[in-house]
């Protein structure tokens, strides 16, 4: 199962997410689950830095996959949390369609990337 882990800073704006595991939804190559998540959270933050100012800080693991997080050192600007708002409600759509292969969470303590 995928799990993601969203944390919010004291101004309740996502600070930084984390995605791990495998949906094993399908064999490898045909997963729709882990294809859906891969797109729009590499596409999210991608896009993080090529429309707004956004240094994020990302941990993959490019080797066994099924690894992803980000996080920033400095508060969010608005472009950029409408952004991880977006990633996060449709991370929680997915979940709604497939509730046996991924699970979407708000963590209330700060997330541990190692």
């Amino acid at each position: 199962m995928i799990r993601a882990s969203f944390h919010h800073d004291s101004n309740d704006k996502i600070d930084s997410f984390l995605i791990k595991g495998h949906a094993d939804s399908g064999p490898y190559g045909q997963d729709l689950v882990c294809a859906a998540v891969s797109a729009v959270t590499i596409g999210t933050i991608n896009n993080m830095e090529k429309l707004t100012e956004a240094k994020p800080q990302v941990v993959i693991d490019e080797v066994n996959g099924g690894h992803l997080g980000c996080q920033f050192g400095k508060a969010v600007s608005h472009d950029t949390e409408l952004l991880l708002e977006n990633l996060f409600w449709t991370l929680k759509d997915v979940e709604g369609s497939y509730p046996k292969n991924i699970e979407v969470q708000v963590q209330k303590n700060k997330i541990d990337f190692d």
